[in-house]
């Protein structure tokens, strides 16, 4: 009696790999990954690398300010240059937002609006502080007013930018509360429209150099950075479940 030899297995892994580009949502689950990966780079780049975050004291003397350019050059020098490297994956978290929109029942204009509104604002609030502190370390020699001059950009750039978004957010917030195919829930349309509010007070840093309302003060900085970093939390759980329930037999 002949006996037919057993299929042969596939590869180790090749079933789960296949499983895995097979899955209609590859594409978006891909792009939402590399939102939390951005911004956990985005945050060891702020803090231990450059020492932008937490702010420092807006009220330093001259000398001061170039001490602390001469002792964080290398670390500024490296964070922010790799921020150049991978900045542009904000670009893939606000279009997986702008995607989102689209399928909402809103009109289309509020797709472009949002993504308009976040390259007007991204510029001083992303990019203006980064070069400002290269260029200060660039050239040991420069003098300390000139150091302090750049010193003040970066951080009036990063905080007082916050308001260049409330419209970003207003946009989104509205084509959350009118949709009407239940993309987004109706809390995170709420909590958008008060996102507003904090970026707002941000107006405020430049007319005081200490206090509450002080770039580095407990208003204009510590509230504002724990209700943004409240709400961005939740816009990582939203999305996630958006792409989640999200159909993609039917038309987007």
């Amino acid at each position: 009696m002949t006996q037919t030899a057993p299929p042969s297995s596939p590869p180790f892994g090749t079933t789960r790999r296949s499983a895995f580009l097979g899955n209609p949502k590859v594409d978006l689950w891909v792009v939402w990954w590399t939102i939390p990966i951005f911004y956990a780079i985005q945050g060891v780049i702020y803090v231990p690398l450059t020492r932008l975050m937490p702010p420092r004291r807006p009220d330093i003397a001259p000398d001061q300010v170039a001490a602390f350019f001469e002792e964080h050059s290398l670390g500024i020098k490296v964070g922010f240059g790799l921020l150049m490297v991978v900045a542009g994956f904000v670009g893939t978290a606000n279009g997986l937002i702008a995607y989102q929109i689209r399928r909402m029942s809103v009109h289309p204009a509020f797709s472009y609006a949002f993504i308009a509104t976040l390259a007007v604002g991204s510029t001083p609030g992303f990019l203006w502080g980064a070069f400002a502190f290269l260029t200060a370390v660039l050239r040991p020699n420069r003098s300390p007013e000139m150091l302090t001059v750049l010193y003040d950009m970066a951080f009036l750039s990063y905080i007082g930018s916050l308001g260049c978004f409330a419209a970003a957010w207003a946009v989104l917030g509205a084509a959350i509360l009118l949709d009407k195919n239940k993309v987004y829930p109706k809390w995170f349309g709420y909590a958008t429209i008060w996102q507003i509010v904090t970026e707002f007070i941000a107006g405020v840093v430049f007319n005081f150099h200490a206090g509450p309302f002080a770039w580095n003060g407990l208003v204009a900085f510590y509230v504002n950075t724990v209700v943004y970093v409240f709400w961005q939390v939740c816009q990582f759980y939203v999305l996630f479940k958006a792409i989640q329930w999200q159909n993609m037999e039917a038309p987007s």
